[in-house]
């Protein structure tokens, strides 16, 4: 009997360990070695297509972040998807100005066929959720590639690029400007290249065709919330099927830990059941 249980212990380990891992892109885009996190359900067949999640991390964080935040094994498994944790280092998944790195260009002309590639994918379920940094990167890809995704959501988003409010955000976490000081870096000085037309607000209003919902949630207590709010009033303005949710919490793991669940629950509901 104990032979057995050990066994039946090796086997659920060898299952978890090969259903993740760490590839590395070589990006000329981002002039850099670039990591990704894949996670793929235990039961992964090669006979099966999965749909995608991409899960982008935040601002002081890297790939990681997600797999120290929420147990990525139970949300492959209980949801049957492939989850891909791209490193966004400090870019905000954004294009860089003046030869700095290119991000959206990695995500969609080196990530996005390698993944394609590599894996069983649902080319018609692709998803995109992010926290803080990550919650401004997915909903900012996604409103420019809707094509690709079939919804988006963001937790405890940065989603309005304003240097003040940025400078102010920083200051309460860090003590410093080191925020304002890496979008400097790779945006360029604020007073040269207007930050704000990177802006959730601004990219819903540079993009009047875009139709499609996405889910936004923050905690009460996060100093980013006045964000959240004000996408979800310009959301609503424009009649987006959006999903909102607000609970008490601040900007911290806690909260993210419990929020992530509520965008898979959403992104099942948003699956094109063509391919399944």
């Amino acid at each position: 009997m104990k032979d057995i249980l050990f066994l039946a212990t090796v086997w659920l380990m060898s299952q978890h360990l090969f259903s993740q891992e760490i590839i590395k892109i070589n990006s000329e885009y981002i002039n850099n070695e670039t990591p990704i996190l894949v996670q793929k359900p235990s039961d992964y067949s090669q006979s099966k297509k999965y749909p995608v999640a991409y899960m982008l991390h935040g601002y002081s964080e890297n790939y990681t972040q997600w797999s120290k935040t929420t147990d990525l094994q139970k949300l492959a498994n209980d949801y049957q998807m492939i989850l891909v944790c791209p490193e966004g280092f400090t870019t905000y998944y954004l294009n860089g100005t003046g030869g700095r790195p290119q991000y959206e260009h990695f995500f969609f002309d080196e990530l996005v066929p390698l993944v394609h590639r590599k894996y069983k994918v649902d080319s018609k379920n692709i998803f995109i959720t992010g926290l803080s940094m990550g919650g401004y990167g997915a909903l900012s890809l996604f409103i420019k590639h809707p094509e690709y995704f079939n919804t988006a959501a963001s937790t405890s988003g940065a989603l309005e690029i304003d240097f003040e409010n940025f400078k102010n955000i920083s200051n309460l976490f860090f003590e410093n400007e080191r925020m304002t000081n890496d979008l400097k870096h790779h945006l360029g000085n604020p007073s040269d290249n207007d930050w704000n037309r990177f802006s959730i607000s601004n990219l819903l209003e540079q993009h009047p065709d875009f139709k499609k919902g996405f889910f936004l949630d923050c905690g009460l207590q996060d100093p980013l919330l006045e964000n959240t709010l004000k996408i979800k009033e310009l959301a609503l303005s424009k009649e987006l099927p959006i999903r909102f949710a607000i609970q008490r919490g601040g900007h911290n793991t806690e909260y993210w830990s419990q929020s992530i669940v509520y965008h898979f629950v959403y992104f099942k509901q948003h699956l094109n059941q063509d391919e399944l």
